[in-house]
């Protein structure tokens, strides 16, 4: 299953009503608080830094954060995220350039793209026989016109003359400086190397821009509620035309009305009158593929399981399938006609009541226990 979110405004520490200022200070301050260089002893760190990450994401956009605010987490479903799990810290700083500076995060800034991650819900049918979801997302993809130099077509970039090409420069201060870290990605051109000095005028010197885009997913038979499926290279294009980043497709799976998954097999548990457990009868089943007839056999109790073979769902790896366990449940009726009651009373005059070696070895302690032959 899914581990459950936290509140993107409690990750943060802000009021519901704080302004987009107000967040962007607290993000920063989350970072800085969680940077795993400041804790180097707590493995939990990163994990803290890229959850605050996923909140200033959402809560920065005025459109994400409208749906938090109404649907909560429910909101984002479907509509694709930076997939900030699998990010590393560095990629994450070259995100928020605009709240860090291109050398807060220190070294090389990271080319390939960032990945992204979305979430497809299926039904347990589909689960059964594998399915097919089509899903529209926009993602920066490279720009076409300057294919992805940021430069104006007919221009190139030019060799940074701060760093003179090597995209990284020495600081005798700042933040990475408190660990002994003095090179940094370099200011000027934000660890590329090189600077554009004509700007693309499609994408504003970026080398990528929003792009919508459709993909088919496969979801194969067998799949487990909170996996994921991943598209290589269908996350966000890289810089300087490195590779993009991948979608991760988390998977929901609905619950059945009937039926609960219980590793590949299904269990149905099914209400049955005292009559037909005591008789025997034939009962259809609800399954996957529609329902089934299933024997109960005379003196069924209550809680008896049934297992009717091959009725469950396809393992992932091997594809050989569960079964489909059907837990009987015996009602007792609780109103019965004049005449119900007149035969139930005819059987219980012909009823031995003690009849199972359960009850038996019950009662005949019980009567021990009232003739006082025996401690308490």
């Amino acid at each position: 299953m899914m581990a459950t979110k936290r509140d993107y405004y409690e990750v943060l520490g802000v009021d519901r009503n704080a302004s987009a200022e107000e967040i962007k200070k607290a993000y920063r301050r989350c970072a800085l608080k969680y940077h795993p260089d400041r804790n180097r002893n707590d493995p939990q760190a990163e994990a803290s830094f890229k959850e605050a990450a996923e909140s200033y994401e959402v809560l920065s956009d005025a459109e994400k954060r409208r749906r938090y605010d109404r649907y909560g987490h429910a909101g984002l479903s479907g509509g694709p995220m930076h997939d900030f799990s699998h990010m590393g810290v560095e990629d994450i700083f070259s995100m928020f350039n605009d709240i860090f500076g291109t050398s807060f995060g220190g070294g090389r800034r990271t080319r390939r793209g960032a990945d992204l991650q979305a979430q497809i819900e299926v039904t347990l049918a589909e689960v059964a026989t594998g399915t097919e979801h089509t899903l529209e997302f926009t993602r920066e993809d490279r720009c076409d016109a300057c294919a992805g130099t940021g430069a104006q077509p007919g221009s190139r970039r030019q060799n940074c003359p701060t760093c003179n090409g090597y995209g990284q420069v020495e600081q005798s201060g700042g933040f990475g400086a408190l660990f002994g870290r003095v090179v940094t990605a370099c200011p000027h051109c934000g660890g590329q190397g090189s600077i554009v000095t004509t700007p693309c005028r499609a994408c504003g010197g970026r080398g990528r821009r929003p792009q919508q885009r459709v993909v088919t997913v496969r979801i194969p038979p067998g799949i487990h509620d909170g996996q994921a499926v991943r598209l290589r290279g269908e996350g966000e294009a890289g810089l300087a035309n490195e590779p993009p980043g991948d979608l991760h497709c988390y998977v929901r799976v609905k619950p059945h009305r009937f039926l609960e998954r219980h590793n590949n097999d299904l269990v149905c548990r099914m209400p049955v009158s005292f009559t037909q457990a005591a008789l025997g009868a034939k009962v259809d089943v609800p399954t996957l593929e529609g329902k089934v007839e299933l024997t109960i056999p005379h003196g069924a109790q209550h809680g008896q399981i049934l297992r009717m073979s091959g009725q469950g769902l396809p393992d992932l790896r091997t594809g050989r399938r569960g079964d489909q366990l059907v837990q009987l449940l015996v009602e007792i009726p609780r109103k019965l006609t004049s005449e119900q009651k007149q035969l139930l009373r005819a059987f219980a005059e012909t009823e031995d009541k003690i009849v199972l070696p359960e009850s038996q070895g019950f009662f005949e302690k019980l009567k021990t226990y009232f003739a006082g032959s025996e401690d308490d």
